[in-house]
């Protein structure tokens, strides 16, 4: 089966790659460009660990085909920090020890950051409802809701 040539935008940059048109954009990611951020936690969709947003829609990229990013832009975790500067709410996950082994860490920041992007001042009810499709096994989630929580608060007291 004959490559399909992708020119795309990954975190600001343009990039450009070869994929077998059965190829996950998970796969191209971590493949392909060396953005081992995302996880592949099931391969299902189920557990968020491989979260992306894909022209501003939050997607599991291991249910999105590699040449589906073809003109579009892709943000993973790895686009968050400002060189150095980490992201408000990488910085409050560290701050709240709201991660343990790491798996789901990547998506739940990525799914978290599209929701502030588009809600700055969420409830907990709806912060809960949009990770709900981010599975965790270590936290038991209340650290990583109240990382959240001030995140949004200082997002908007910022602003």
């Amino acid at each position: 089966m004959s490559k399909i040539h992708v020119s795309t935008t990954v975190n600001g940059d343009e990039v450009e790659f070869l994929c077998d048109p059965r190829e996950t954009l998970l796969d191209c990611l971590r493949d392909k460009l060396n953005l081992t951020g995302a996880k592949e936690g099931c391969g299902t969709g189920d557990c968020g660990a491989c979260s992306v947003t894909l022209d501003d829609r939050l997607v599991c990229s291991c249910l999105v085909l590699g040449a589906e990013a073809e003109g579009k832009t892709v943000s993973t975790v790895e686009g968050m920090a400002e060189g150095e500067s980490l992201h408000p709410l990488q910085q409050k996950f560290i701050e709240y020890a709201a991660l343990q082994c790491g798996i789901c860490t990547p998506g739940i920041l990525v799914a978290t950051k599209a929701l502030l992007d588009k809600n700055p001042d969420p409830t907990e009810s709806e912060v809960r409802y949009w990770l709900a499709g981010n599975l965790c096994r270590c936290t038991g989630y209340d650290k990583i809701i109240r990382a959240i929580m001030d995140t949004a608060a200082d997002l908007r007291e910022a602003s």
